[in-house]
C-alpha cells in the first residue's frame, strides 16, 4: 500500500491549519470587536466556501493563479513561485476553503470573553497584546482546539479544490481524496476501501480525542 497520499494529506493539514491560525486569529479578533459595518461583507466573505462547490472556488483559484493570467504571471516572473499544481498553491487553497473553519470559532470564542476582563485589563495600563495574550487566548483554549481540530479536519477531507488547484501528481499534489477518487476510476475498488478506512479512522480519532479533551475541560470547570 503506497501511503505517500496520506503523508503528503497530513504535511497539507499541518501547514494550512498553522498558517490559518496566524492568519484567523486577528480576523476574528477584528470581526468580534470592530463596530465598523464592513465587517458584516468580509465575514459574508469569510463565510462564503460553507455555501459555494468547492469546484466554483477551485475554478476561479486555478484561473487567477495561471502562469497566463496577470496574477499567477507576475508571480512566476518576479517571485519564482507557481501555484498551480504545486504543493505551495495546494497550500493556499485549503487556507481559504478552511477559512471559516477556523475564524467562526475563533470569533465565537472571543465573543465568549466578559468584557469586564477586558476592562479590568486596560484599567490597569496593559495594551492589546498584552490583553489578547495573557487573559483573552488562555480563556478560549476550547476554542482555539475546536478551530483547529475542524481545520485540520476539513483539510484532510477536501477533493474538489484541491483536484482542481493541484491536479493529481504523485508525491506532489496527489492527496489521499484524490487517491480514492483514482482507485474508484480505476475500479480499484480494494485499495479504495483501504484508504477510505484509513482516512474515516483517522478523522474518528481525531474528533474523539477533541471531544474527550473538551468534555474533560468542562466537567472540571463545573467540579469546580
Amino acid at each position: 500500500m503506497d501511503f505517500g497520499p496520506f503523508v503528503l494529506t497530513l504535511r497539507l493539514a499541518l501547514f494550512t491549519t498553522l498558517l490559518l491560525f496566524l492568519i484567523g486569529i486577528p480576523l476574528a479578533y477584528w470581526l468580534a470587536y470592530s463596530r465598523l459595518r464592513i465587517k458584516y461583507a468580509v465575514e459574508a466573505v469569510v463565510s462564503l466556501p460553507l455555501v459555494l462547490p468547492p469546484t466554483v472556488l477551485g475554478f476561479y483559484l486555478l484561473v487567477f493563479l495561471s502562469p497566463e493570467n496577470s496574477l499567477g504571471s507576475f508571480l512566476d516572473r518576479y517571485l519564482d513561485l507557481r501555484l498551480v499544481f504545486t504543493f505551495p498553491g495546494l497550500v493556499l487553497a485549503s487556507v481559504i476553503y478552511s477559512l471559516p473553519f477556523m475564524v467562526q470559532p475563533l470569533r465565537s470564542g472571543f465573543a465568549g470573553i466578559p468584557r469586564a476582563w477586558i476592562d479590568t485589563t486596560q484599567t490597569l495600563g496593559k495594551g492589546r497584546w498584552v490583553t489578547l495574550t495573557r487573559v483573552m487566548l488562555p480563556n478560549m483554549k476550547s476554542a482555539l482546539l475546536t478551530a483547529a481540530v475542524l481545520s485540520f479536519a476539513h483539510t484532510v477531507g477536501e477533493f474538489g479544490v484541491v483536484l482542481m488547484v493541484g491536479g493529481n501528481i504523485p508525491q506532489e499534489t496527489r492527496v489521499i481524496s484524490v487517491a480514492i477518487y483514482n482507485e474508484v476510476e480505476a475500479m480499484n475498488y480494494a485499495q479504495a476501501n483501504t484508504y477510505s478506512l484509513l482516512l474515516i479512522g483517522f478523522s474518528f480519532l481525531v474528533l474523539l480525542g477533541t471531544y474527550w479533551i473538551n468534555h474533560d475541560k468542562n466537567s472540571m470547570l463545573s467540579y469546580d
